[in-house]
């Protein structure tokens, strides 16, 4: 019956444990911050409904940070909501679609769900998670209509060259000419410290799609507002006209207070990217101090990154007494399996805790990796 496949991932919206290290996201915004500059004094904030497009000021503040005109921003619920409508638009049942992969369930089974054959395109531990070109022509098609990807990826946080992403739209006008290429900037702006961020890859092209969202470089995945970006006036049309088809339009509410974290947005995402900065690097000493039992992918942006149990020390009972001593502490991490990564590889989420939270955090998962491996049976 379902048309959703199950996946643990959602334990991420149940009860979290103490350390929770399988998160993605950083610090959440409070409501106080943004409540004066979203209403002020005004108590009579009329509860309309909103427009199918959604809020004309609040499209200039995402234009102004991608570089693009008002026009082509489409407001969502949240960045899922903008990959289902582009889906649900572009695909019919049997057309095919590219996903690279490990990759965030949720954005594959959109396509899925409207009747789309997936087709992987696989990023390694091994090459650091980049694309590689050949293996993407192999996999394109007069029937691709979606090639998915991630910049930076979610789990790996590794992002996806500019030069590369010139290249893949080249590669798409020559070899499969109906598809669109839609790129998830979800963390774009979580750059580390005084990193500049990578430019949006909604200027391309005409069949470019950029989507993006306030969950996580913002601090307000509360808000549920997300955008997509398409230069293309009856692709953006269709998208308008999804959008009202399936909840007419968003939230005024949320859409006024996401209107005051965009004016509030030097100060939040400066305060996130030095925490990020800050969490990487403890992370990376971490990490330099178990060369025995993990290896890691530095990532480029994000709250997130990809480690990996050493194949050679850590077998499957291994794995599954790793899992089970981080449970009795408390702590979680992401496992591979929620992003079709290999089992050995986990997401570790540093964005959210503070430094102090973090380092203990860590200390349970080194706990976990020296107790699974042990030789002495006890």
């Amino acid at each position: 019956m379902a048309r959703f496949p199950d996946n643990e991932i959602i334990s991420l919206v149940s009860k979290a444990p103490r350390f929770d290290l399988a998160e993605s996201v950083g610090p959440s915004v409070r409501l106080s911050e943004l409540i004066d500059m979203a209403f002020g004094n005004d108590a009579d904030f009329s509860l309309d409904y909103g427009t199918a497009a959604g809020n004309p000021e609040l499209r200039r503040q995402i234009a102004n940070e991608s570089g693009v005109d008002a026009d082509d921003v489409v407001v969502t619920v949240g960045g899922m909501h903008a990959l289902f409508l582009i889906a649900f638009t572009l695909c019919q049942a049997g057309d095919e679609a590219v996903v690279a992969e490990p990759v965030f369930p949720l954005a594959r089974n959109a396509l899925a769900a409207v009747g789309a054959v997936t087709r992987a395109l696989p990023l390694g531990f091994d090459t650091g998670y980049r694309v590689d070109l050949d293996a993407l022509r192999k996999l394109l098609s007069p029937k691709t209509k979606v090639v998915s990807l991630a910049s930076p990826q979610n789990p790996s946080g590794v992002a996806i060259p500019a030069q590369t992403l010139r290249e893949i739209v080249a590669m798409l006008a020559e070899h499969a000419p109906e598809a669109w290429l839609v790129v998830d900037e979800t963390y774009r702006e979580a750059a580390y410290g005084d990193d500049i961020p990578a430019p949006s890859a909604a200027s391309l092209g005409p069949k470019v799609i950029s989507v993006a969202s306030l969950s996580k470089c913002h601090g307000s995945a509360g808000l549920r507002i997300g955008w997509a970006i398409t230069r293309d006036t009856a692709l953006r049309q269709a998208l308008v006209t999804a959008k009202f088809s399936t909840v007419i339009s968003c939230s005024p509410v949320d859409e006024a207070l996401a209107l005051a974290v965009f004016r509030q947005r030097d100060r939040i995402i400066g305060e996130r990217r030095k925490l990020l900065a800050q969490n990487l690097q403890v992370v990376e000493n971490w990490v330099s101090r178990h060369p025995a039992h993990i290896e890691w992918v530095r990532p480029d942006a994000g709250a997130l990154c990809c480690v990996r149990l050493k194949r050679e020390v850590f077998d499957a009972a291994a794995v599954e007494r790793f899992y089970a001593t981080l449970a009795k502490y408390s702590t979680r991490v992401a496992p591979g399996a929620w992003f079709a990564d290999d089992p050995l590889v986990f997401r570790l989420g540093f964005g959210l805790p503070t430094l102090t939270a973090l380092a203990i955090a860590l200390e349970c998962v080194s706990v976990a990796l020296t107790e699974a491996t042990r030789t002495d049976g006890k």
